[in-house]
């Protein structure tokens, strides 16, 4: 698997911005069909940092219901969210990762 298609977003919460300064852990969403070894070489390459740590957890997605009124009627949708998979990255002590390294505002 291509390292670009790894790495799909970082998740920025205020739980795992806790962990980042508490822990040194960083959480992303990657591809389902990655693993271990695959995410620790993606954070490795992109960011330049050491891993010491990643674990991984396939997210089950929720069921949804929605219900709309259209035109006198009631309609009632039901769906799925996507399954995804977070990993979580504990780096070496002394690095971290900038989100924002390399990109400027205008």
């Amino acid at each position: 698997m291509k390292k670009d298609n790894i790495l799909i977003r970082p998740i920025l919460t205020e739980k795992f911005l806790r962990l980042e300064e508490e822990e040194n852990k960083y959480a992303f969403q990657v591809n389902p069909d990655a693993n271990k070894i695959e995410i620790r070489h993606a954070i490795e390459g992109k960011f330049d940092v050491k891993v010491e740590k990643v674990a991984v957890m396939n997210m089950k997605g929720k069921e949804k219901e929605m219900t709309i009124r259209s035109g006198g009627q009631v309609i009632r949708t039901r769906g799925r969210r996507s399954d995804w998979k977070k990993a979580i990255v504990t780096l070496v002590e002394g690095d971290n990762i900038d989100y924002y390294q390399g990109e400027t505002a205008v």
